[in-house]
C-alpha cells in the first residue's frame, strides 16, 4: 500500500513538474526569452562570473533578447506565432558555465586557496 501511494506522489509530481515547464516555456516563448536569461548577476556573484566567460556574441544575444523582451512587455504584445515557434527557452547556454564557476570556487574552497575575484555583495 505504501508502495503505491509513492507511485501515486511521484506520478503526481512528474504530472506537475511537466505542466509547470510547459507553462514556463510558453511565457518564455512570447517574449523570445530563454530560462537562462532570467538568472540575474545581482543575486548571485557566480552567475555574473558565468556571462564574464561567455563569448562576446553569446553576451550581445542574450543582451539583444532581454531588451526585445524588455520592449514588448512595454508595448503589451508578444512576438508573432511564427516567431514564437522558432524560440528555444530551454536551450541552457548560461547553467552550465555557472556549474562551472560553482565547482572551481567549492575546489578552491576546498584547498584553502583565495577567490580569483571578489564574492563580496556591495
Amino acid at each position: 500500500l505504501l508502495e503505491c501511494a509513492r507511485h501515486g506522489v511521484c506520478r503526481l509530481a512528474s504530472v506537475a513538474r511537466a505542466a509547470y515547464r510547459a507553462n514556463v516555456g510558453n511565457e518564455l516563448r512570447k517574449y523570445g526569452l530563454r530560462y537562462d536569461d532570467l538568472l540575474d548577476e545581482g543575486q548571485d556573484l557566480d552567475v555574473g562570473e558565468a556571462i564574464k566567460r561567455l563569448s562576446a556574441e553569446e553576451r550581445d544575444m542574450r543582451q539583444q533578447r532581454l531588451k526585445r523582451a524588455m520592449d514588448l512587455s512595454l508595448k503589451h504584445v508578444y512576438l508573432s506565432k511564427e516567431e514564437q515557434a522558432m524560440q528555444t527557452p530551454f536551450d541552457f547556454y548560461l547553467t552550465p558555465v555557472v556549474e562551472e564557476v560553482k565547482r572551481e570556487r567549492a575546489e578552491r574552497a576546498a584547498l584553502g586557496t583565495t577567490q580569483p575575484y571578489n564574492r563580496q555583495i556591495p
